[in-house]
C-alpha cells in the first residue's frame, strides 16, 4: 500500500486531469468562448491548497505505513524482541534505521523525550559517550557530547560533538525529535540523529531511531585502518550471507559500526523509559544495569566490557558529568546569546 502523502498526491493529480477532460467536452458543447485555463488555474489552486493542508501530517502517516510494513518482522526476528534495522551506504554516507515498540504509552514516552536534559542520561549510556551536557536558550537547544574510548578517559582527551536539539514537531499522536551536528568525531560530518514516535492501540509506542553521517576521506581511511587491525571481527546486525557451516554472516566495516550505535542508542531510551519510576537514589544504577543487560543479549555485536567494569566507569563519568553540568550553567547565564553555526 503506498504511503498516505504519495497516494493523496496520485489521487489529486488523477482527479484534476479527469475533471478538466470532463469539462473540456462539456464547454465545447454548451461554453466555446470560456477559457479552459481559467478553470484549470482554480481546480489546481484548490487540489494544492488541499495536498498543502496534507502534508503536516506526512510524518505520522509514513511512520504508520512503516508499522504496518513491518510488523511482521517486529513480532518475529532474532533480537529477541520488538525490533527491526535497516541500513544503507552510499557515497561515503551512512544511513542506518531502527524500528521498534517501547513498552511504555506515548504520553510518557514524549513527556520524558522531548526534555533537552534527559537526553543527556540517555546518551551517556553509550559506552563512548563520556560525558553530556545541555544548554537551552529561546531560540535553540544544543546538547555537547564527550565522545571517546570504552575504557576510562579523562574528558580533555574526548571529542566534543555539538548536536542541535529541535523538536520538529509535537502532536497528539506524533512525535519527530532531531539532533544534528556539523561535526563528529574521526574527520566525519553531517550527523543527524531522529527520533519519532506514534501511539499504539495496545497503549505501547511505536518508535523510529534513525542516524546519518558522511565519513569523507579522513574517516574512510582511519575506518580501514581500525577495521583491518583493532576492529577485525567486529560486526553489525545486518545479515549477508552464510558460511560453509550454514552459520549468518554479518556486516562488518562502518555499516557494521552504525548500526551497532544506533542500537545502543535506542536501547538507552527503551533503559531510560524503564527506570523512570525507579527511587531517585538508585536509579542511575538501574538504568546502567538494565542497558548492559539489553545489549548482553548481542554480545558478537555489543560486548565491550564486564558488567562490573561498565558500571564502575559510568558511575564516574556521571558524577563528572554532573559536575560539568553545573559550570555550564553559570556560562549560559553570563553569555551574550546563542549563534546559529
Amino acid at each position: 500500500m503506498p504511503s498516505g502523502v504519495d497516494f493523496r498526491q496520485k489521487t489529486g493529480v488523477f482527479t484534476i486531469i479527469k475533471t478538466l477532460h470532463m469539462y473540456q467536452i462539456y464547454k465545447n458543447k454548451h461554453f466555446p468562448h470560456f477559457p479552459l485555463s481559467l478553470l484549470a488555474a482554480v481546480i489546481l489552486l484548490y487540489f494544492g491548497c488541499a495536498l498543502a493542508v496534507e502534508k503536516p501530517h506526512q510524518g505520522e502517516d509514513l511512520l504508520l505505513d512503516a508499522y504496518h510494513k513491518h510488523r511482521a518482522k517486529l513480532e518475529k526476528n532474532d533480537f529477541g524482541f520488538p525490533l527491526y534495522l535497516a541500513s544503507s551506504e552510499h557515497s561515503g554516507t551512512l544511513h542506518v534505521d531502527v524500528y521498534g515498540i517501547i513498552d511504555h504509552p506515548f504520553s510518557s514516552v514524549t513527556d520524558m523525550l522531548k526534555v533537552q536534559g534527559n537526553w543527556c542520561d540517555i546518551a551517556s549510556l553509550h559506552p563512548n559517550v563520556k560525558a553530556c551536557t545541555y544548554v537551552v536558550f529561546p531560540n535553540e537547544s544544543r546538547l555537547t557530547f564527550y565522545i571517546g574510548r570504552k575504557a576510562r578517559q579523562s574528558l580533555e582527551d574526548a571529542h566534543q560533538s555539538v548536536y542541535y536539539y529541535k523538536n520538529v514537531e509535537e502532536r497528539q499522536g506524533y512525535l519527530d525529535i532531531v539532533l544534528s551536528a556539523a561535526e563528529g568525531p574521526f574527520g566525519t560530518k553531517d550527523h543527524r540523529m531522529r527520533f519519532e514516535a506514534i501511539p499504539l492501540d495496545t497503549g505501547k509506542t511505536f518508535a523510529h531511531v534513525s542516524y546519518t553521517y558522511s565519513a569523507g576521506f579522513p574517516a574512510n581511511l582511519a575506518g580501514k585502518i581500525y577495521f583491518a587491525t583493532l576492529g577485525r571481527g567486529r560486526t553489525g546486525f545486518t545479515v549477508t550471507g552464510t558460511d560453509g557451516s550454514g552459520n549468518p554472516i554479518y556486516i562488518g566495516g562502518q555499516r557494521g559500526a552504525i548500526e551497532r550505535n544506533v542500537v545502543r542508542y535506542y536501547l538507552a531510551i527503551q533503559s531510560f523509559m524503564d527506570t523512570l519510576h525507579s527511587p531517585e537514589e538508585s536509579r542511575l544504577t538501574m538504568r546502567l544495569s538494565k542497558w548492559y543487560d539489553y545489549t548482553s543479549r548481542f554480545r558478537k555485536q555489543l560486548y565491550e566490557v564486564e558488567k562490573k567494569d561498565y558500571m564502575e566507569v559510568k558511575t564516574e563519568e556521571y558524577k563528572k558529568q554532573m559536575v560539568l553540568q553545573q559550570r555550564v550553567l553559570p556560562a549560559i547565564q553570563s553569555a551574550p546569546g546563542p549563534s546559529k553555526p
